[in-house]
């Protein structure tokens, strides 16, 4: 009897201790963010052993990983009338809570989950930490404050490490996360997680070689970490942005270690969808408009594939299937929309709206379709609007409609991207909005100005000289857009300044300068306008000029006939 007792003793502790085993691997899969393979481990380990909490509090974290909230609730739900740590599972509620905004309940499931805890219990306030961390509303205070209780009890636990790490990473105190990180890693130097965070900071520092070099030693301890290589993925595609003699190279980089992620990966509807956002940062459209087909055979009814369907389509040159794609992105009702999708419904638009006709002679006639231009633009005001930093990606697209001559076109893409004083392009935009606005008038009728627009261009030219006070060709512009204004001495005014500041400026860079053909041909012009105004009221202050016009061009026919009615 003693010895059947002996062995059923016995078959519990290896039932135990595999129980258990199986579990490190999935935290280890998990971790790898193996998610499909966690859960196969986690559903096997809870069939042979259905009576341990923890289990179902890791399994429906997983599903929260993946945004699959009701698989989660239910996974808790039943993990909470176990018989060995349910408690862990009110974590679990709790954090689903969070995640729908309700703190009240989140606290009351919280307290549940600790009813049952032991002083010298840790790991409750440990999850509940990580829970308020990695909530999709973080508060990353509230983390800190059970963290710090976990730390209390187990100083060196290299778990609690990492996620106090995680915690202070969120409440944006850099110092003390790094710190944190380190210690995690120093005590368990398996613990590959605390070791790529460090990495992550050096990245975030712009210690690219250094952020490099910690990815690298994992990888060379674990070929199979999947992270790692994401993480240099992402290194080299900042990287590339800092670095824009090597953009390309580290780009291609960039693109073939996220490759080497998604080979380490499950392929999950999940990670496909990480991929697909870093393909949208990277700019390989092929691949993204590769993924998104994949994922669409996988999924039907996430509303995110669309939004990929639309941006590759528009980027690959199929307007009419991005429009198609974004329309039903939109008609989804659990689209999040973001300003980026307006971006890209409204360029697709005004693109289809251009219409080019091969003329005899062969030369092409570009035509607009009104109504659809103009919808195409009120789409891409409103994404500027939802995200100012897209009026960075505006220039290029208002450059090819300026290219062709469609100016009015032209300005009403530079007009939304001059909305934002931070764009790295407002000078060059503000420019080519002067530009625009003004060549669109320049060969009109006097009656026929449009003199809103030419103020609004004399507020262009005057934003280019603010932030650029040497850039001469703004002076001149502004004096141009203001002569077309007829009938205001404000406008005649500020045509003169703006002329004598032009010469100004460019005398100020030297006689090399002052020689060039074309600065001689805008003397001429700058001195014969302002002699005409002269003329009005000081004729010999005019006639000063029109000698400065003659000294360099003595048939200039205007300053010798203005002359001559001078006398």
């Amino acid at each position: 009897m003693n010895k059947m007792r002996l062995f059923s003793i016995g078959l519990i502790a290896l039932a135990s201790g595999a129980f258990a085993q199986d579990i490190e691997q999935a935290k280890k899969a998990i971790e790898a963010e193996q998610f499909e393979k966690a859960k196969k481990m986690l559903k096997a380990a809870i069939a042979a052993k259905p009576d341990q909490g923890k289990a179902y509090l890791i399994l429906g974290n997983v599903y929260l990983m993946q945004k699959i909230q009701d698989s989660a609730v239910a996974t808790f739900k039943t993990g909470i009338t176990v018989k060995t740590n349910p408690n862990f599972n009110y974590i679990g509620l709790g954090q689903v809570d969070l995640d729908n905004s309700n703190t009240s309940g989140a606290l009351a499931n919280f307290n549940k989950a600790l009813e049952v805890a032991r002083k010298k219990d840790y790991e409750e306030l440990m999850y509940i930490g990580k829970a308020y961390t990695h909530s999709t509303n973080p508060d990353y205070k509230k983390a800190l404050e059970y963290l710090n209780k976990a730390k209390e009890i187990a100083p060196t636990n290299p778990q609690v490490q990492l996620a106090l790490g995680d915690a202070l990473l969120g409440d944006k105190n850099v110092n003390e996360a790094f710190s944190a990180y380190r210690n995690a890693a120093d005590t368990d130097p398996t613990l590959l997680r605390a070791k790529l965070q460090l990495g992550v900071l050096k990245k975030g520092s712009r210690a690219f070689n250094e952020a490099k070099a910690d990815f690298d030693n994992i990888l060379a301890a674990n070929p199979n970490y999947g992270p790692a290589y994401r993480e240099l993925a992402e290194t080299y595609y900042v990287w590339a942005l800092n670095d824009k003699p090597k953009y390309a190279e580290y780009n291609k980089k960039a693109i073939e270690y996220y490759e080497k992620y998604m080979s380490m990966t499950d392929y999950s509807l999940d990670s496909r969808m990480r991929h697909a956002d870093f393909l949208v940062l990277t700019k390989d459209y092929k691949g993204l408009e590769a993924e998104a087909s994949a994922m669409q055979k996988l999924d039907k009814v996430n509303p995110r594939i669309l939004r990929y369907l639309g941006y590759s389509a528009y980027q690959n040159g199929n307007v009419d299937a991005a429009i198609t794609a974004l329309n039903d992105f939109f008609s989804k009702d659990k689209a999040k929309i973001i300003g980026r999708d307006y971006l890209y419904l409204g360029l697709a638009k005004t693109q289809k709206s251009l219409k080019t006709t091969p003329g005899a002679d062969g030369k092409d006639t570009h035509t607009i379709e009104e109504p659809l231009f103009n919808a195409g633009i009120a789409d891409i005001r409103k994404g500027v609007e939802m995200d100012p930093a897209m009026a960075n990606e505006l220039n290029d697209f208002g450059k090819k409609f300026f290219d062709l001559k469609l100016y009015r076109e032209a300005a009403a893409i530079y007009e939304i991207a001059t909305t934002n004083p931070k764009s790295r392009n407002f000078l060059y935009d503000n420019f080519y909005l002067g530009y625009a606005l003004y060549f669109s008038n320049a060969n009109k009728e006097e009656g026929q100005m449009d003199i809103p627009a030419l103020k609004k261009a004399d507020t262009a030219f005057a934003n280019v000289i603010a932030e650029s006070p040497n850039t001469q060709d703004a002076y001149i512009y502004k004096a141009r857009v203001n002569s077309l204004i007829p009938n205001d001495p404000a406008a005649e005014a500020e045509m003169v300044k703006n002329y004598e500041e032009y010469v100004k400026v460019v005398t100020a860079k030297g006689a090399a300068e002052v020689a060039k053909e074309s600065n001689k041909k805008k003397f001429i012009e700058a001195y014969n306008n302002i002699g005409i105004v002269y003329a009005k009221t000081d004729k010999v202050k005019a006639k000063e000029y029109f000698e400065k016009v003659l000294a360099l061009d003595p048939a200039d026919e205007t300053a010798l006939n203005t002359i001559k009615l001078l006398k």
